[in-house]
């Protein structure tokens, strides 16, 4: 096979008016796809790096047709489909059709799964098989499954739902018929409305579209190659059977960063990002939120998603704190090809090019209120202070750096409240206690109370203070 080369910074329209990456970086990044295509002994491989929201480097290896892959080439980008599903439906929760506590029978008429929450089928954590009843659903036409309850076969439920995270593609299936149910269309016509379109994947599709690549197998003991079939996989397709590009995928990698309020802000992103299932220990290295994989990888937490499909790879990832996110595609069957360069060239651009903070600037219009807050509290005789933000959100930190570990940041409501965004507090409710004259008494932070002075007197600490102070 003649391997061909090409490396393009050029992205987007707007790629002009950004600041490229240097010299050395793009030489590594190049160097790293070039070895992953010859040690994975793929038939082509594309990689692509986005950077605070824009897509600064890609590259392909190989060839598809003859011709060197690019960003616009496409390819099939299976369990990645999961997420842009898991999309739609925290668009249907943001959108007040559904809570993620719904059991799905509230809302849709199924035969197996029923009692399991939206949350538990979004985290893989509803007991339900991996696969769906045989032959193999993705090398098999979905018309031997053209109802949903012909997707499952004679043990669905493998585990209690809630107790474990259990992968299951079928769940996807069902996430699927709930956008429709919801909605009155096929799911995809809703992504490609609400999705796609608002965000310029233009080359995402349910079949594939030219150029695209061709889906292979390699041979384990030889170099020669033997063609995967690529089916259209009906109910099964939420799971797993869309195609795109690594130009469409950097823009949604882009998207899973920041937010975008014409598709899902970025607070409902941040809680697709947050661990729902094990391991949630300070030491995990994989783990799973709301449609979203996390992987801990060179001491950041990536999120994203990878996807198999017979004859395809691909890998999305993304790094928030450092702004950066990668796309890795190629054409075999494989499960470990793509993910290890994927989260190199983050680590290429994070370590070569680290992020330069934005300038630090004094906040405009202090609220006199909000400032009051801010300073030495005591949460019984452990010493916290906290600090007020830009975005009149705060952040609560114990002085000493350890204590009971329970620093936070918070989101200021409008009611005048704040809720907590991580850590022991996330979900907790911040509030500011007032006496009669108006004057600030405590901080009540979900029943535990915040004062001024260690364990001070008053009246506002559970259980009173000892009348003989200090001794």
């Amino acid at each position: 096979m003649t391997v061909l080369l090409e490396e393009s910074a050029e992205t987007s329209p707007d790629a002009a008016d950004f600041a490229e990456l240097l010299p050395a970086t793009r030489r590594a990044l190049l160097h790293r796809l070039a070895t992953g295509q010859v040690d994975g002994r793929t038939p082509s491989l594309v990689g692509a790096v986005v950077r605070d929201g824009r897509m600064v480097w890609s590259a392909g290896r190989g060839t598809v047709g003859g011709e060197v892959p690019g960003a616009g080439t496409q390819y099939r980008i299976g369990s990645i489909t999961k997420t842009l599903v898991a999309v739609l439906v925290m668009r249907l929760r943001d959108e007040g059709l559904i809570d993620l506590g719904d059991p799905l029978a509230r809302h849709l008429d199924v035969p197996e799964a029923g009692g399991a929450t939206v949350a538990q089928l979004l985290s893989h954590t509803a007991g339900l098989a991996a696969e769906a009843r045989g032959p193999w659903w993705e090398r098999t036409d979905g018309a031997l499954r053209p109802e949903l309850a012909d997707i499952f076969g004679e043990r669905p439920q493998r585990h209690a739902p809630g107790r474990v995270h259990h992968y299951s593609n079928p769940g996807f299936a069902l996430l699927g018929a709930l956008v429709e149910r919801l909605r009155g269309e096929s799911w995809y016509e809703v992504l490609r409305r609400e999705v796609l379109e608002p965000l310029g994947m233009e080359r995402t599709t349910l079949s594939p579209e030219a150029p695209h690549a061709e889906g292979w197998a390699v041979h384990p003991w030889a170099d020669v190659l033997l063609p995967e079939p690529a089916v259209d996989t009906g109910r099964m397709a939420p799971a797993g059977q869309l195609w795109s590009t690594a130009g469409d995928l950097g823009r949604f990698a882009a998207f899973l960063m920041d937010g975008d309020e014409r598709v899902l802000g970025a607070a409902s992103l941040a809680e697709m990002r947050a661990p729902e299932a094990e391991p949630q220990g300070a030491d995990w290295t994989a783990g799973y939120g709301l449609g979203v994989q996390l992987v801990r990888r060179d001491g950041r937490i990536l999120a994203g998603h990878t996807g198999t499909m017979p004859g395809f790879v691909a890998q999305v990832w993304t790094s928030p704190r450092d702004g950066i996110a990668s796309v890795v595609l190629g054409n075999l069957t494989s499960l470990s090809t793509a993910g290890a360069v994927a989260a190199d060239l983050i680590r290429t651009v994070a370590e070569n090019e680290p992020r330069i903070p934005e300038p630090w600037r004094p906040l405009e219009g202090v609220d006199p209120a909000l400032l009051e807050l801010t300073g030495p509290w005591y949460w019984g005789a452990t010493a916290f202070v906290l600090r007020l933000r830009a975005d009149r959100g705060l952040d609560l930190t114990p002085v000493d750096g350890s204590g009971p570990g329970r620093a936070a940041h918070f989101r200021a409501e409008t009611d005048g409240t704040w809720t907590g965004l991580d850590g022991y507090y996330a979900g907790e409710t911040l509030t500011v206690v007032r006496g009669a004259e108006g004057a600030v008494s405590h901080l009540d932070l979900g029943t535990f109370v915040f004062t001024r002075q260690p364990y001070e007197p008053g009246g506002a600490v559970p259980g009173g203070v000892d009348t003989g102070g200090w001794r």
